[in-house]
């Protein structure tokens, strides 16, 4: 079985990161080193496998310390922190599209319930979890919302809009936040959904309800399902089997910095 590692690349950039965090230091076993059970989730967010079925013998410690130490790094902020960095290397390097973005969502099961989690219409009433995403023209993903099954799309608009980090480039001048244009499908056909680009600045393309094809829009917004798809190769992320948003949470933005440490250049050697 391939067992993958912590890519140099990847630990180069959140190591400093991870130096903000202060360890609460008690009596007891020494503290896991933070390589090995970063591993550890790497390791269980690309098989699936269950969080105590991770075996001690990979070195990675058990899975509940490294399920710990996700929850512990999410509410420190360094999952969406790490997402950042790469984004404004992204940025620096000229790899995002800011003429374009697109906006869609993705239902997933979530059969253990818990946070965000609703009754989905689309599978028979299940409980299932939305995950609402926006990426640039060329699919790299700029944030991602949580919301239960039942939420309609058209009602999460503002909230992903918003949760788009300031991007910066290394130079002078405001962040980057806002695309010029955002490509949508019907189901945000709303005036509520026009209203919240039309104050951010944004031009909103959407087919119109009853009146026009969405085929037409697929050579823009076929980037978003090939990010969702990008996201769906992480085995834990096909099905929510965490009750607690936040940590599911944490593994969807670990996820996205993974997409995005892919599309930077190698570093030049020394």
């Amino acid at each position: 079985m391939h067992i993958p590692c912590v890519p140099d690349d990847l630990w180069a950039a959140i190591e400093p990161l991870l130096k903000r965090v202060q360890p609460n230091f008690q009596r007891g076993r020494p503290r896991l080193p933070d390589r090995a059970t970063l591993t550890g989730i790497l390791f269980v967010l690309k098989t699936g496998i269950a969080w105590h079925d991770l075996p001690l013998t990979l070195g990675f410690g058990s899975g509940m310390t490294c399920w710990r130490r996700l929850r512990e790094w999410q509410r420190a902020g360094i999952w969406a922190a790490l997402h950042q960095l790469l984004l404004d290397r992204l940025h620096v390097h000229g790899q995002l599209d800011w003429s374009r973005a697109s906006l869609d969502s993705a239902s997933v099961a979530a059969p253990c319930g818990g946070e965000e989690t609703g009754r989905d219409p689309t599978n028979r009433g299940k409980l299932g979890c939305k995950r609402h995403s926006i990426v640039d023209g060329q699919g790299m993903p700029l944030a991602v919302v949580l919301s239960a099954a039942n939420v309609h799309d058209s009602q999460m608009v503002e909230p992903v809009l918003d949760a788009v980090p300031g991007v910066r480039s290394g130079r002078r001048g405001r962040p980057k936040r806002r695309p010029l244009k955002l490509h949508a499908d019907k189901g945000y056909d709303y005036r509520r959904c026009r209203d919240a680009c039309r104050r951010r600045g944004i031009a909103l393309r959407i087919a119109r309800r009853m009146i026009e094809s969405s085929s037409h829009f697929g050579r823009h917004r076929w980037v978003i399902e090939r990010t969702l798809s990008w996201l769906n190769r992480f085995k834990q992320l096909k099905v929510r089997y965490e009750r607690c948003a936040d940590v599911h949470l944490a593994l969807v933005v670990l996820t996205c910095a993974l997409i995005c440490l892919r599309r930077l250049p190698p570093a030049l050697p020394a």
